[in-house]
């Protein structure tokens, strides 16, 4: 019998650390918002939670927030970053993106994205899988390793695994920025960063519990609400 009480302690406290975690996680995120970026991250939250904030209000607000944290980060001695890191641990849906800027330039704004998209990120191992999903079955998913770069918050990936209706392939170098762009997921600048050496990137404007904001390697604005439910099956 107590055993058996032993193991199931052993359960609750394994289910009840993740949210303890996000707790603290969240205090640490939240007392490094500044006055002046809260009403835009509240346009944010809205837009996350119900898509239903004006598409102009949002872009706005992602302009705000890139702003004012930028200034917030500039003397901080890396805490905003350190705390963004953290926060990001987990997985996200993709909910709204302006598109890059040769997209916008070719078709406009996309606003609201129409399908699952969804990052997970790993900060214990510093992995990242990129997918998209039809309800829970995922119809492509890319694997890879991404390092932070703490003094510009900025999340540097590759990609070396695709799998494609469940079947997985070793992917070459280059390869996952061109499949990216074609599905995406990803920007062509991506592609002219593999070409160079260089490798695909976000520039993370801000994350918390709820919602995560970047502008991607190809210019556009995006913004993030934490995947409760992927990260619940994970």
């Amino acid at each position: 019998m107590t055993m058996l009480a032993n193991l199931l302690v052993a359960c609750l406290s394994f289910r009840v650390a993740p949210t303890r975690s996000r707790m603290i996680m969240a205090s640490v995120t939240s007392a490094t918002i500044p006055a002046a970026a809260k009403e835009a991250l509240s346009v944010c939250r809205k837009a996350a939670r119900t898509k239903e904030a004006e598409p102009e209000a949002v872009c706005a607000a992602l302009l705000e927030v890139e702003k004012t944290m930028r200034a917030a980060a500039k003397d901080d001695g890396g805490a905003i970053s350190r705390a963004t890191l953290e926060a990001l641990d987990g997985a996200w849906r993709l909910v709204f993106t302006t598109g890059t800027l040769d997209t916008q330039n070719k078709i406009g704004k996309i606003n609201y994205f129409p399908l699952r998209a969804t990052q997970s990120f790993d900060t214990s191992t510093m992995r990242i899988t990129n997918g998209i999903y039809v309800g829970e079955f995922a119809l492509l998913k890319f694997f890879g390793e991404f390092q932070w770069l703490e003094d510009r918050r900025k999340l540097e990936f590759d990609f070396d695994q695709i799998a494609l209706l469940g079947l997985t392939f070793d992917l070459p170098k280059g390869g996952a920025e061109g499949l990216g762009a074609a599905s995406g997921l990803g920007s062509k600048n991506n592609v002219k960063l593999a070409k160079e050496g260089k490798k695909a990137f976000f520039n993370w404007i801000f994350a918390d519990e709820e919602v995560a904001l970047a502008r991607g390697g190809g210019g556009g604005l995006a913004l993030w609400r934490r995947d409760t439910e992927m990260e619940a099956s994970a």
